[in-house]
């Protein structure tokens, strides 16, 4: 069994540790957190041992009356690779921590990449975190444009891709984000970090992003360019995104028009806290001109790089295959909702016609 500890237990780290919990071949040691508000209450409601990710607070939790396994030091060293789930920024400075005890860890996408020896994406370049001392899961806007990009690039190959970011002000308890009723460009300047950051997966890769923030808290939406070295059909890439595990189809049928009733649906059909762990993709969207592929996709930051997270502990412990323990992380999640609709392979009508 992999013995894991996650470093912070917010919206990140709450679901990592659920996840780690659902492996079969991994053992959740603990979680470490800043201070006994709710969620560290919500730990220990759940049996996970809890830590004091800051040693001189251990008082606060006394006074609270939440009982702690240890500080982070002590998660650090009982642990064989920690998750790093800190507020962007902390997990750079933690890097020591887990130096100091010898054992890996996994960083989030809101650190810098040189934070890793590797920056890692399951479906693209899970041989590259084998054995790596630091590893970086992607963002969750990196993490979904990889998912769709790989198996584009490898059967038809990508000249450039073009992404506009349609981006939640904040996640739903982010009481302090906005804007409230505004429509930021969300870096003016342009390109924006986005595609930067996919090119820690795909170096070659040409791609050019930007950014809008807008007064939601649901999910992110991308209206993605792709223009391709060959000319498939839509039908073609329709049938080539088919087969990847955690892409998501949204059918015609469904009557989903937006993110809201994606996150609906998501809670209707049983995910816990509504998570989508997929890229979810409006198919009839998806449209092809002479070489230039188009499509609509949303991403729940929430959620959707829990999967990866999972995927990189066994790529560092080398304890399975990319595509077993792609298949054993979406096995013991229940990633794939296609099953709701009968299945994904449903008669295709390309946008134009």
């Amino acid at each position: 069994m992999l013995k894991v500890g996650v470093n912070g237990y917010g919206t990140i780290g709450k679901r990592v540790a659920d996840a780690v919990c659902a492996q079969p071949d991994m053992e959740l040691v603990g979680v470490a957190k800043t201070r006994p508000n709710f969620e560290a209450e919500t730990a220990v409601r759940n049996g996970y041992s809890l830590y004091a990710a800051l040693p001189e607070r251990v008082d606060q939790f006394d006074d609270a009356g939440v009982p702690l396994a240890g500080v982070v030091d002590d998660l650090v060293a009982e642990s064989d690779v920690v998750v790093d789930t800190t507020p962007s920024g902390i997990g750079a400075q933690n890097r020591e921590l887990y130096e100091r005890h010898d054992t890996p860890a996994i960083f989030q996408g809101g650190e810098d990449a040189d934070v890793a020896d590797v920056s890692f994406n399951a479906r693209a370049n899970y041989d590259e975190a084998t054995g790596a001392q630091f590893v970086r899961t992607v963002s969750c806007n990196t993490t979904g444009l990889s998912r769709l990009l790989a198996p584009l690039d490898e059967t038809y190959g990508v000249k450039k891709a073009r992404v506009t970011l349609v981006r939640r002000g904040g996640d739903p308890g982010q009481t302090g984000r906005g804007p409230i009723n505004d429509i930021l460009p969300d870096p003016v300047k342009l390109p924006s970090h986005h595609g930067p950051d996919v090119q820690t997966i795909f170096p070659d890769l040409k791609i050019d992003t930007l950014g809008l923030k807008v007064p939601a808290t649901l999910m992110h939406t991308h209206s993605v360019n792709v223009t391709l070295e060959s000319t498939p059909t839509a039908e073609d890439v329709r049938d080539l995104l088919a087969g990847e595990s955690r892409l998501f189809f949204v059918p015609k049928h469904a009557g989903i028009d937006g993110t809201g009733k994606l996150k609906e649906f998501a809670m209707d059909a049983g995910r816990p806290r509504g998570d989508l762990w997929e890229n979810c993709i409006w198919e009839e969207s998806i449209a092809v001109e002479d070489d230039d592929l188009y499509l609509f996709q949303a991403i729940h930051q929430e959620s959707d790089v829990i999967p990866e997270n999972i995927d990189a502990a066994r790529a560092i412990a080398g304890s399975a295959s990319k595509s077993e323990s792609i298949a054993l992380t979406n096995e013991s999640l229940g990633v794939g909702l296609e099953s709701v609709f009968g299945g994904q392979n449903q008669p295709f009508v390309a946008a134009d016609d």
